[in-house]
């Protein structure tokens, strides 16, 4: 698989991946955003405005467990480029198991009722920790990808770009941006609407998808790893 292949797979993948928790996570957790900051504080000034709303306890918590999550990410890197330890695999890593977290801490609270019990409250945490990991790795070590878990971006270069194109732009990388961004724009928006029908037929045990995602992520970056090692030696 050469670099190109590469960046259109982990781009697609984590793009996929954060449609999918996020939109999980706002129809089951009384309109949480995993990684989405600005939505959620647009929805606590709601809140806070309308008592009648549902529970803010979750998505004031939320913004410090997405914190945590960057932190340790951060941390993670830190270490990891000290030590010669595989990063992105290790960060990948942290970010799957806060994934499971989540999901378990979710089927412990299912069904979720019209409060944040404990089970759930753990679980949306998490979640949100897991979506700060996910947005430290794609900055700190996936900076040649396109965003994967915000979207704005992405739909301002490519309405961008499609102007150039229309206006005869003679710039030679528009067509190779326009599907850095493009394909994990369609990816984020896939999941969304699978999450949510996956969620309403089976419940959280639908985040085994993502976490599979990670997963097989994980198992490519590590194979890459092997056959870089195996590249860098001197033939005898």
């Amino acid at each position: 698989m050469n670099v190109k292949q590469r960046n259109l797979v982990f781009g697609v993948g984590l793009a996929f991946l954060a449609g999918y928790v996020d939109t999980l996570g706002f129809i089951a957790l009384f309109g949480l955003f995993t990684a989405h900051v600005t939505g959620n504080f647009i929805l606590i000034g709601a809140a806070l405005a309308d008592a009648s709303q549902a529970p803010i306890l979750l998505k004031f918590l939320a913004f410090p467990a997405f914190i945590l999550g960057v932190a340790a990410a951060r941390m993670l890197v830190v270490v990891s480029e000290r030590r010669n330890w595989p990063a992105l695999t290790l960060a990948l890593g942290l970010q799957l198991l806060l994934l499971v977290g989540f999901m378990v801490g979710g089927l412990l609270a299912t069904p979720v009722g019209s409060t944040v019990g404990a089970d759930a409250m753990a679980a949306g945490l998490l979640g949100a920790a897991a979506m700060g990991v996910h947005g430290a790795t794609s900055r700190l070590l996936l900076a040649q990808l396109a965003p994967t878990s915000m979207m704005t971006g992405n739909v301002t270069q490519i309405v961008i770009d499609t102007v150039d194109f229309l206006r005869g732009s003679g710039d030679p990388g528009l067509a190779e941006r326009c599907g850095k961004f493009f394909w994990p724009l369609a990816a984020f928006g896939v999941a969304c609407t699978a999450a949510a029908f996956a969620y309403l037929a089976y419940g959280f045990i639908v985040l085994l998808l993502p976490i599979a995602i990670l997963a097989g992520l994980i198992g490519l970056e590590r194979a890459d790893a092997r056959s870089a090692a195996r590249s860098a030696v001197p033939a005898a």
